[in-house]
């Protein structure tokens, strides 16, 4: 039996990003009616944001969504994977570049 039009189960893979992570908004996020004392349609997130997962939950034991605190804005708000990109992975140094700089200048 295939998923048809559904998509992947997520939560067979561990988590993309992890409590304490920094992230980045990769897309506009609005209020879809499930963000209590916001208006349907009213932006929550605006892509570019910058926060820090805080917890992680499962939505239909089939999604990962991860709770993030964005700290400019004061709130807090369900994202999906596809919606965020980690800048901690961005700012790590890669094994081949810290490798070439040692010992060159001695």
């Amino acid at each position: 039996m295939s998923l048809g039009r559904e998509e992947e189960i997520e939560i067979r893979r561990p988590p993309r990003f992890m409590p304490g992570e920094r992230v980045r908004a990769t897309r506009h996020i609005k209020n879809d009616g499930t963000y209590p004392g916001r208006e349907i349609g009213e932006n929550l997130v605006r892509k570019g944001n910058e926060g820090y997962v805080r917890d992680i939950g499962t939505f239909l034991q089939q999604f990962f969504i991860y709770a993030v605190e964005w700290i400019d804005r004061g709130t807090v708000v369900g994202m999906r994977a596809r919606e965020l990109m980690s800048l901690d992975e961005a700012e790590a140094p890669c094994s081949a570049e810290s490798n070439t700089n040692e010992g060159t200048a001695r």
